[in-house]
């Protein structure tokens, strides 16, 4: 369920579902320590933007730059995203909020392992549940996997809009790889637009981009 709250590590101590708003939330899973990344990172990070807001984009997990401002996609690969949701005419404190699948950094910035999405994956679901989203986006295979599909391929499933639960959720490539592979821009571009359209029709139809 992708609002649901269970886990392969289900444990009565760390029960979300009596916590409503954001605030409360961020100050349990800051207390999280239910897998060795906790203990490897500077802090949790848990999200930012707009609570409001009913577009979500979640990535895979902090890099340096996150674990040490604190801060979801502050780094090289965060600045891109900036770049991509102006061209889009969002901005992130006003029509987005930006969260990842686990929120501490995994050693050396290397793609968390299963068993750590699995420990993540009810404070993912908890945001969720609270955000209550009209339209997912998931940047990278490792939100992907996690959110939609653990067999998934984002470079057979990008740009595809799966209906979840009531949730439009769409995957498109991260914007770590776009930095790796500059020719993946244009597909990941074509996403983008998709996801302004998408959000005319379900959110603000006069919603303004200069770009698309």
């Amino acid at each position: 369920m992708l609002f649901g709250e269970t886990s392969l590590f289900a444990d009565p101590d760390w029960d979300l579902s009596g916590i409503d708003n954001l605030e409360d939330l961020e100050e349990k899973v800051k207390q999280c320590t239910r897998c060795n990344l906790r203990a490897g990172c500077r802090g949790v990070v848990f999200g930012e933007g707009n609570p409001q807001a009913r577009l979500v984009l979640c990535g895979e997990g902090p890099g340096a730059d996150e674990d040490l401002l604190g801060r979801p996609f502050v780094g090289r690969a965060g600045q891109l995203l900036d770049k991509i949701l102006e061209a889009c005419g969002f901005e992130r404190f006003t029509h987005v909020y930006i969260l990842n699948v686990v929120k501490c950094r995994p050693p050396g910035n290397r793609t968390p392992t299963e068993m750590e999405v699995a420990a993540c994956r009810p404070n993912l679901n908890a945001q969720l549940r609270i955000l209550q989203p009209k339209i997912l986006v998931l940047l990278g295979s490792a939100a992907l996997q996690a959110v939609l599909n653990p067999r998934g391929k984002i470079t057979r499933d990008r740009g595809k809009w799966v209906r979840k639960e009531g949730v439009f959720i769409l995957p498109t490539y991260h914007p770590a790889a776009l930095l790796r592979n500059p020719s993946l821009k244009r597909e990941s571009w074509e996403d983008f637009k998709q996801v302004v359209a998408k959000y005319r029709e379900l959110i603000d139809p006069g919603h303004y981009s200069i770009h698309c």
